[in-house]
């Protein structure tokens, strides 16, 4: 590999964690007041502590991230096709863009129904990114699988939170 290509690599996997990690910084400055309002909740006996959440979005994140660079770097591969490359990071870019919704919806607007819907959809969004990596690269779509396993739990701590708040959240 020449210093061009490692470069352009490396370059490439910046890209991705940028755009995983803007994707958190979006859903963050909806969530500024987050941590107050969400003790103001009723919670569920088998919510986690707010705490753990950062952590875990944190390395989800960067999973995201490097998911995404693994597909990109297929591009050129004459083993995967760049139209299954160019749909798996499109729908990629879709579930970051309702991940980053759900916050919003969640935290800003106080909508817990319509981010039950969000995440419901998000969820599936996840799944298709998935089978969309695992045809371009199978390590990508193994880096995928926590971040999968954890929105099915958070959504069903949404939906518990949702309704245990009516008041608050519709």
């Amino acid at each position: 590999m020449s210093e061009l290509t490692k470069t352009k690599d490396l370059l490439g996997l910046l890209a991705w964690l940028i755009l995983a990690f803007a994707t958190a910084t979006i859903g963050a400055i909806a969530s500024v007041e987050a941590g107050q309002f969400y003790s103001q909740l009723e919670q569920p006996s088998w919510a986690p502590p707010g705490w753990l959440f950062g952590p875990v979005w944190t390395v989800l994140y960067a999973l995201m991230g490097i998911a995404a660079w693994l597909v990109w770097r297929q591009r050129y591969n004459l083993n995967a096709s760049l139209k299954r490359v160019h749909a798996a990071l499109t729908i990629f870019v879709l579930q970051l863009i309702l991940n980053a919704l759900w916050s919003w919806l969640f935290f800003a607007w106080h909508l817990g129904g319509w981010a039950f819907v969000d995440i419901v959809i998000l969820w599936i969004f996840i799944g298709f990114t998935l089978v969309g990596f695992l045809r371009v690269n199978k390590l990508a779509a193994v880096l995928l699988a926590p971040y999968l396993l954890w929105v099915l739990f958070a959504a069903i701590l949404n939906y518990a939170v949702w309704k245990m708040n009516p008041a608050i959240l519709g």
